[in-house]
């Protein structure tokens, strides 16, 4: 193999790595969209049902089927009051 194929073959890998790497942090954040969203629709749905936002994400882990998880990601429901829909944030864990 000759000096310039070699150069553009480490070329050629360089581009497809980055790629790659571009691809799954593209995958991550529509992950940690999905997941939020997901707490929104449940939390909206014990509204709907029962006329209150729950004060914890517990709530709507054990009422409403809700599935974090915690390994992966936080979720930072914080509650202003039960009848004001709480501020939701989705963090991964992983670096």
């Amino acid at each position: 193999m000759n000096k310039k194929t070699l150069i553009f073959a480490v070329i050629i890998m360089a581009a497809v790595i980055i790629m790659i790497s571009s691809a799954d942090d593209g995958l991550e954040s529509e992950r940690l969209e999905t997941l939020a969203q997901a707490v929104h629709k449940s939390a909206v749905s014990c509204y709907a049902i029962e006329g209150f936002y729950p004060a914890d994400i517990e709530y709507l882990k054990e009422n409403y089927g809700l599935i974090v998880d915690e390994s992966k990601y936080t979720v930072i429901y914080d509650v202003f009051a039960s009848n004001i829909l709480p501020d939701i944030t989705v963090l991964s864990n992983e670096t």
